[in-house]
């Protein structure tokens, strides 16, 4: 009796799940890939035309062998595909000393022999004397960090995952158990608590802007900014999209689900940003050029969550989110590749595991 059409299904071809059929088609692989929506559409987490890309990593030193491993993976995507998604610009990491942001970063790049150098309020006004440091405010200058192209960088990874075989199907919705695979790999995003009950995820609205600086003189670098326990940060229009400098906070939005997300950005929330930007970058106070809506996914300790689920080991799942993970999706996609194809990977995942919550997960009734 003949097997499934397929070796790999994928459910959700975000950054995570394109990067996914990549790999799996570069191996050979039969994959066919699901997508409810349309390619590298705006529903979810993939969105918003940039993403940082950094090295000393605040979160735990642990990411960094990732990173540098997906900065790897960008530079291959970029010469298999043709495109430029990646640019070099480096980055701040700004606050007080001892917040998690600058002393994380400064553990990461201490740890792993990353290039940074650390900059006292006094010298970081002195290069940027339009952007107003507290006087007990410091910034690791990090030079390897960058600016990844995001759409851009989603339709790579599906480009090339077709180019080496992958069917890819986009417009429809599928469950555990509906695709004809020997396995599945599940990158639902803010989705994937709906396919597989038991893991503890939580969806958070986040709001992203674009003003236009009021003067090209004052060249804003790239930042992310610790102030008062609500960082915020700052992406330039390296990749020359016409909307000036993306901003946003980091984390603290609302509580929500995929089915009740609100879309429209309020005056109020435009004008707290605004506030934030005066009493920073005041020079940053010129035309909202473009707002937008995403998702964050977020586990109890903001951890990606990636493993084989333990009721049924040929279902991959993997939340590799919590608001900082699109840089890791070409790595990513080789540790699902890897689970799918030898039930294993050489990549740590200790710090991923789907059991650190408690009760596993389970896939529901096929």
């Amino acid at each position: 009796m003949a097997g499934p059409p397929y070796d790999v299904a994928i459910i959700g071809l975000g950054v995570m799940g394109s990067a996914a059929a990549w790999h799996l088609a570069r191996r050979g692989l039969r994959v066919l890939g699901l997508e409810q929506f349309t390619p590298a559409h705006d529903r979810g987490s993939s969105h918003g035309l940039s993403r940082v890309i950094r090295q000393a990593y605040f979160e735990h030193p642990d990411y960094v062998p990732l990173v540098l491993r997906a900065y790897a993976l960008w530079t291959e995507l970029e010469k298999e595909s043709g495109r430029s998604l990646f640019t070099r610009t480096g980055a701040f990491m700004v606050g007080r000393p001892q917040c998690a942001v600058v002393q994380g970063s400064r553990t990461s790049a201490q740890v792993h022999g990353l290039r940074h150098r650390m900059l006292s309020g006094a010298e970081f006004r002195a290069r940027f004397p339009f952007i107003r440091l507290r006087d007990d405010e410091v910034a690791l200058e990090e030079f390897d960090a960058g600016v990844l192209q995001a759409e851009e960088a989603v339709l790579a990874l599906q480009e090339e995952a077709r180019r080496h075989g992958a069917e890819l199907r986009f417009g429809v919705r599928a469950g555990i158990g509906e695709p004809p695979a020997r396995k599945l790999v599940v990158t639902a995003g803010a989705w994937l608590g709906e396919l597989v009950p038991g893991l503890p995820l939580q969806a958070e609205r986040q709001v992203l802007y674009w003003f236009d600086p009021l003067s090209e003189r004052d060249r804003i670098p790239l930042f992310i900014w610790d102030r008062d326990g609500r960082p915020f940060y700052s992406i330039p229009d390296v990749h020359r999209h016409g909307l000036g400098m993306k901003v946003a906070f980091h984390h603290h939005g609302e509580r929500t689900t995929p089915g009740r997300l609100r879309r429209e950005v309020e005056p109020a929330e435009i004008e707290e940003m605004r506030r934030r930007l005066a009493e920073t970058v005041p020079c940053l106070s010129g035309p909202l050029r473009k707002s937008a809506v995403c998702m964050y996914t977020n586990t109890p300790d903001e951890n990606f969550a990636i493993g084989l689920l333990p009721s049924n080991p040929d279902v991959i799942v993997a939340s590799p989110c919590s608001g900082h993970g699109f840089k890791f999706a070409p790595v990513v996609g080789e540790i699902l590749a890897d689970l799918a194809e030898h039930g294993a990977t050489r990549h740590p995942l200790s710090l991923f595991r789907l059991d650190r919550f408690g009760a596993p997960p389970s896939a529901p009734p096929s």
